[in-house]
């Protein structure tokens, strides 16, 4: 065998590798285990597609929803609309469309056909059309995701902002302190209260995997995306063990209100145990007995004349 020949061997194995490994990729989890995964996940209403602002607990700017059913515009409690382009949890079927797309192209084009050569072997001229057109509609999707979030974005931008008192802390080094924005809604002491509870409760609930709990702590978009996060655990035989909630620091990041519900971001500087042991055998897998220290921005909802409830968590 000639050294062109070789060397063309190994680049076409090079490109078997990559087209496999982009849809993997896309769907490659976080390596946190606690409640959310690790994910930017839920809604925060008309507000999802804008970022919390930034308080003394969380001085850097939260992540956008990767996992959101909310679509930019959206109003806000009980939308259960899949959202974004990328943004359906798991990925969606435009996600691995497009991963497989452009998988099949670079063999394509790596196996001298073209970028049009690799899609199920099509090559006659109707073949050729058709993926020249999926492949219009997949950018203009995207193009017009973008726009749309982009818009949406920027209308948010330049609120003004002000001082808004929260309670004082929970104890010793610990609790909520003041806030970082003014809020037409007003947040009390009970509410603050209500938060640092749902906090613990819905990690313990977690980690006791009692979906029905979660059900009376988070909202349905939520809940599902625990449920998802369950159910693939379970299929690696393991589970997520997560103890010694406590609350060091959390703060108001902003607060409102949208038809019938009310809204509330905050952010929250929290230690925790969080390890990941066989579901069989206990032995550990990931994680330890040493507290970590986490930073998140948890949004709340609350129906007119209902109690608060998780609607969102977006890293920092």
């Amino acid at each position: 065998m000639s050294f062109t020949q070789r060397t063309r061997g190994l680049v076409q194995a090079i490109a078997v590798a990559l087209a496999l490994a982009l849809p993997l990729v896309a769907a490659m989890p976080s390596a946190d285990a606690r409640v959310g995964g690790g994910f930017s996940s839920g809604s925060r209403g008309t507000r999802s597609f804008s970022m919390p602002p930034a308080t003394s607990t969380a001085p850097g700017t939260a992540q956008p929803f990767n996992r959101t059913f909310s679509q930019p515009g959206a109003s806000g409690y009980g939308n259960s609309a899949a959202g974004g382009f990328f943004n359906r949890p798991g990925g969606g079927m435009l996600q691995g469309f497009a991963a497989g797309f452009l998988g099949a192209g670079l063999l394509g084009m790596l196996f001298g056909g073209g970028l049009f050569g690799g899609l199920g072997g099509l090559s006659s001229l109707f073949g050729l059309i058709l993926q020249i057109g999926l492949l219009v509609l997949v950018v203009r999707l995207a193009m017009s995701w973008w726009q749309r979030r982009t818009a949406l974005a920027s209308a948010y931008a330049g609120a003004g902002a002000g001082s808004f008192g929260g309670p004082p802390g929970f104890g010793a080094g610990s609790g909520f302190g003041l806030g970082s924005t003014s809020a037409p809604l007003e947040i009390v002491g009970s509410d603050y209260e209500a938060f640092e509870r749902l906090l613990g409760e819905i990690q313990d609930a977690w980690s006791n995997e009692d979906i029905a709990r979660l059900h009376t702590l988070a909202t349905p978009e939520m809940v599902s995306y625990f449920s998802r996060d369950l159910e693939a655990n379970k299929a690696r035989n393991v589970v997520n063990k997560v103890s010694g909630t406590r609350l060091l620091q959390g703060d108001l990041a902003e607060a409102w209100r949208e038809g019938s519900a009310d809204y509330a971001s905050v952010a929250m500087r929290y230690a925790l145990v969080d390890k990941t042991v066989d579901r069989a055998t206990g032995r550990l897998v990931e994680g330890g007995d040493q507290p970590a220290e986490v930073t998140e921005v948890w949004t709340f909802v609350r129906p007119r004349g209902s109690n608060w409830e998780l609607s969102a968590i977006q890293q920092t």
